[in-house]
């Protein structure tokens, strides 16, 4: 399920067809009119379920508010391994065991911003396609290639693919803005809980903390899935260390 005329419209973008389309005319502003025409479009090929529903029924239907007056259903878009676009210099995000889907949506919104070649999500937890991922990521799931497998198989692929493993690891012995990133890396990330499984504290090429000095033992998950990902960013632009 996407609602809202922002993650609509980066569905589009991305080449996405809805299966069905549920329309409140009565909440469409101009941006939502234009997205209704191109949803009208594939619509009028077939493609497309397209209903137009009343106020009390989209409010059944949606997740938050009036989501701008549009609602669609969509394909599943996670793609495997083999297919995920690897650039010369390969930049990956893998989080394992993700438990609340606002947090992996807020990592696949950073994801887009730093602009890796994908994310990959490991070790079950969570539904990918839970419409609260969509929201959080602001569409981001539909620009960020996103693949989904098991521990194993991941571990096997990075290493094939000669891809560093950095585990992200509260009781490393360096930390982050220490180890060198401009090279081909994932950044590996655990669960909110507990934190990496044995499988990646042993495949890492080399875990890395990030800095802490309050009284609280963690950070929110997407926050420091953002600090890791960022200084990849500030190494590879050559930026001065802080």
């Amino acid at each position: 399920v996407v609602e809202g005329v922002r993650e609509i419209h980066h569905a589009l973008t991305a080449g996405i067809i809805p299966l069905e389309v549920y329309v409140c005319l009565e909440y469409l502003d101009k941006e939502g009119n234009q997205l209704l025409a191109q949803l009208e479009r594939h619509a009028s090929t077939a493609q497309t379920t397209l209903c137009a529903v009343t106020p009390t029924v989209f409010a059944k239907i949606a997740y938050r508010g009036e989501s701008g007056g549009l609602l669609m259903t969509i394909p599943y878009v996670t793609l495997p391994l083999a297919a995920l676009p690897l650039s010369a210099n390969p930049f990956l995000v893998i989080i394992e065991g993700v438990e609340k889907p606002g947090n992996l949506g807020a990592v696949l919104r950073t994801a887009d911003a730093v602009g890796v070649d994908g994310v990959v999500v490991c070790g079950g937890a969570t539904d990918l396609h839970n419409p609260n991922v969509i929201r959080a990521s602001l569409g981001a799931l539909f620009t960020v290639p996103i693949a989904e497998t098991t521990t194993e198989e991941l571990i096997n692929w990075l290493h094939a693919q000669k891809i560093k493993i950095v585990a992200a690891d509260p009781i490393a012995t360096v930390y982050h803005v220490e180890v060198p990133l401009d090279g081909p890396v994932a950044i590996v990330m655990g669960s909110e809980a507990f934190g990496l499984t044995s499988l990646w504290q042993e495949a890492a090429d080399i875990s890395a903390k990030i800095p802490m000095f309050g009284s609280v033992d963690s950070l929110n998950l997407s926050v420091a899935t953002a600090v890791m990902l960022y200084e990849v960013v500030r190494q590879r632009l050559k930026l001065t260390k802080p």
